[in-house]
């Protein structure tokens, strides 16, 4: 049930951390996958690793706060592959870390831009080969700040938050064309993303001191239930929270 044998899968911030680990889980389950980021040295790093361990993820610069870019990566991905059936929303953004009464305008548009609309435009766009095909997962990679908040980073949990309903809003809309839609919600995991939370000792410390499994998380430690979340194994799931973080929000 987890086979992904001609299968296509894009996963967007798929060149590191949670990204990269969910992209390589998909490749070793058989899909063709496409990764898209922003910086090609990043994708190329990934490919060339990728390849190096007899896999291929198939490499395409994005910006995701760009509509016309998204729409760039699915017309590649339908001319190579003639559809998408699998559709993993991981790019973030955070610019701005600090109280939220100190937090800019062009803060909340940058994080929203890219963590929400992004998400959004994402899915619009492969909503239509996956409404044709009458078969479909999104998955939306969201955070425990969506339920908790998590310290300075008020703008970022808001924009996680809204993830969490644009799921289940898409959930409800999609679901008559069998499509599935859920949220992955990962803990604190040892990413370069939240290097600020861990590069510090007594950061660090404090994290894994309320972590009932006395750990940070891994990338790999997500994709497992991103793969589930991608197969026929979860094809009567749709519009849920699926919540990876070793126990924090117990």
């Amino acid at each position: 049930m987890l086979d992904l044998n001609n299968k296509t899968a894009i996963v967007s911030g798929g060149s590191k951390g949670i990204g990269k680990a969910i992209a390589t889980k998909l490749a070793q389950a058989g899909a063709n996958v496409v990764i898209c980021s922003r910086k090609k040295e990043n994708l190329d790093s990934a490919a060339d690793q990728a390849l190096s361990n007899g896999l291929t993820l198939i490499p395409i610069e994005c910006n995701t706060s760009n509509k016309e870019s998204i729409q760039s990566v699915v017309d590649h991905t339908l001319e190579k592959f003639n559809g998408v059936d699998i559709l993993v929303n991981n790019a973030a953004a955070n610019p701005y870390y600090g109280p939220i009464l100190n937090s800019e305008d062009s803060h909340w548009d940058k994080i929203f831009d890219v963590n929400v609309k992004g998400y959004f435009n994402f899915a619009k766009a492969c909503s239509k080969t996956m409404i044709a095909n009458n078969s479909g997962k999104i998955i939306n990679v969201a955070s425990i700040a969506a339920k908790t908040p998590l310290e300075g980073l008020g703008v970022y949990n808001i924009s996680k938050a809204a993830v969490v309903m644009l799921t289940k809003v898409l959930a409800k809309e999609l679901g008559e064309h069998n499509i599935n839609v859920n949220t992955l919600a990962p803990g604190l995991i040892k990413t370069d993303f939240s290097k600020a939370l861990w590069e510090n000792e007594d950061t660090h410390n404090k994290i894994v001191k309320s972590i009932p499994q006395g750990k940070m998380g891994s990338p790999d430690d997500i994709s497992g239930m991103a793969l589930y979340l991608a197969s026929e194994a979860s094809d009567f799931v749709t519009g849920s929270i699926f919540t990876v973080d070793g126990g924090i929000t117990t």
